[in-house]
């Protein structure tokens, strides 16, 4: 079996991957694709390629550019559809519905086995776009379930981007491009993937209200996390963890035994 994953969170990726191949050895994950953009270049190419084109999507809602629905309506998607996403079950109910199946992160081994099984049973050699629709030969019209989703479906208003003071003028910066937000002597900062420092007037509560918390998680008073950013978690005294981020902090960065259970939840233990 074939698969493409459609997610813009790193670790994500590599978790839903090794999930995959510990269920079925022989599955091929034939393609990562982390936003809209990226999706639609990689089906548009691969699409007539038998060697890689996918029998199963699994499709995160929420990218980086945007909702995987805008997917559907700049491309052809034959293949079934698996969605994962942070979003409730009465929400998405319309999915289960329609025989659409869906898994809420974080994903777990026996609700994956439970939907390829599914997969399995109902799609398989019977792959293949019908009447020129973004139909899966089942009968499910994707199309019109996707219509249905984004009723019930409004994403939150979180920032996307920052403008900064840099040297002698402003520069926007991309919010995916942050890798923590921290304070340091009453004033707040973050730095980037590319350890880039910038300051922000905002202050971390104000800061953590702005931020997709599926994306970032508050560790304690002084850092807000980014979870691409985690590198290591470990064990520390009082039932704390301490963090081991990328890139390096000056100062230890650890997650209050209260916040533990919560903090590995959003990592997706």
């Amino acid at each position: 079996m074939k698969i493409l994953i459609i997610e813009d969170e790193e670790l994500a990726v590599r978790k839903l991957s090794k999930l995959l191949l510990d269920l079925d050895e022989s599955i091929q994950i034939v393609g990562t694709c982390a936003s809209v953009r990226a999706s639609v270049a990689w089906l548009n190419a691969h699409s007539n390629e038998s060697a890689v084109r996918p029998d199963l999507i699994l499709m995160d809602i929420e990218l980086a550019d945007g909702q995987s629905f805008e997917i559907f309506e700049q491309t052809t998607v034959s293949a079934p559809v698996i969605f994962t996403t942070s979003y409730d079950e009465y929400a998405l109910r319309a999915f289960k519905v329609n025989s659409i199946d869906y898994l809420l992160k974080p994903i777990k081994r026996h609700e994956l086995e439970a939907s390829l099984d599914k997969y399995k049973r109902t799609h398989y050699n019977q792959i293949g776009a019908v009447a020129g629709k973004n139909e899966a030969s089942s009968g499910v019209d994707i199309d019109a379930l996707v219509q249905q989703l984004r009723q019930h479906i409004q994403p939150a208003d979180y920032r996307r981007r920052f403008l900064v003071k840099h040297l002698q003028q402003w520069v926007p910066v991309e919010v995916s491009d942050i890798a923590y937000f921290y304070s340091e002597e009453g004033v707040s900062l973050f730095k980037t993937v590319h350890n880039q420092k910038f300051s922000l007037d905002y202050p971390l509560d104000e800061l953590e209200a702005m931020l997709d918390p599926a994306h970032f998680f508050r560790a304690n008073r002084q850092y807000i996390v980014h979870i691409n950013t985690v590198q290591q978690v470990h064990p520390y005294f009082n039932n704390k963890l301490k963090l081991i981020l990328k890139p390096n902090t000056d100062d230890e960065v650890l997650v209050s035994r209260e916040r533990a259970t919560d903090f590995k939840r959003w990592m997706g233990k």
